[in-house]
């Protein structure tokens, strides 16, 4: 690990200040990814911004038509929240499945999407609900805010300070997930909003995407049945020791129909 100079700010304004003065910094949330990237020396920031002492980003709101979670709340916060296992019960189990418990009270949603792991769980929620990406600049729709691999539309120095997702009418996740990392090497959420069906993906690809002909198949009717004979083409879908992209193109479709059939019990 190389040297680097720790802040812990106490206020946004105050972490929007050094972060602003010093480009080679990087923001601090729960630590999952950034430290041991770290200690591997694959990443070596000049500072490190400390934002667990913000109490502005670890806001919780729940309303009739959408949830808003500040970036700094926790995953096992998502998952034992009474409001949002209300309102999004498919956004509580999601956070439920991630990684273990360690992992779960440490990890943020903030953290979770600006790192934008390829087998990251949160992004399939957020491009399968159309989720905007509140940051200290804008709003962000979560069609706009994946790029790549690792990449998002952040611009330096730019902070996530919250998400806003809509509650849908019905809606799931589910994933086929790495047995000893948890994360997804498939995982898919299905949202039926009434009049128009998302679906998002993650694990399949460099990044989470959304499944047109899925959507247009559960917009028109929401079964399972919509969905099982959908034939996932492999192109650019990734490839490694868990599971290949043909593999991984057969489990999407897998996934989407048991998402549907959770969605619909």
């Amino acid at each position: 690990m190389h040297a680097f100079q720790y802040h812990r700010p106490s206020s946004l304004k105050d972490a929007l200040s050094l972060g602003s003065q010093k480009p080679e910094a990087r923001y601090l949330a729960g630590g999952q990814s950034l430290v041991q990237a770290m200690k591997l020396r694959l990443s070596s920031p000049s500072d490190l911004i400390d934002l667990n002492a913000l109490g502005d980003l670890k806001t919780l709101k729940v309303e009739s038509s959408a949830v808003t979670i500040g970036a700094m709340v926790r995953h096992a916060e998502v998952a034992a929240s009474s409001g949002i296992r209300k309102a999004i019960p498919a956004l509580a189990a999601l956070a439920g499945m991630i990684g273990d418990r360690q992992v779960r009270h440490m990890g943020t949603l903030g953290g979770s999407l600006a790192n934008n792991d390829p087998a990251a769980d949160y992004p399939a929620a957020v491009l399968g609900l159309g989720a905007t990406i509140v940051t200290s600049k804008r709003k962000i729709e979560a069609d706009k805010f994946f790029k790549g691999l690792y990449e998002t539309a952040l611009e330096p120095g730019e902070l996530i300070t919250a998400v806003s997702f809509p509650v849908p009418k019905r809606a799931a996740y589910m994933k086929f997930k790495n047995p000893a990392s948890r994360f997804a090497i498939v995982g898919v959420f299905v949202a039926d909003f009434g009049n128009a069906a998302r679906v998002g993906v993650t694990g399949a690809g460099p990044s989470a995407f959304r499944q047109a002909e899925m959507e247009k198949a559960l917009t028109a009717k929401f079964a399972p049945d919509s969905v099982a004979g959908i034939k996932v083409k492999p192109d650019g879908l990734n490839k490694d020791l868990h599971a290949s992209p043909e593999y991984r193109a057969h489990l999407v479709t897998v996934m989407a129909r048991r998402a549907v059939e959770a969605a619909i019990k």
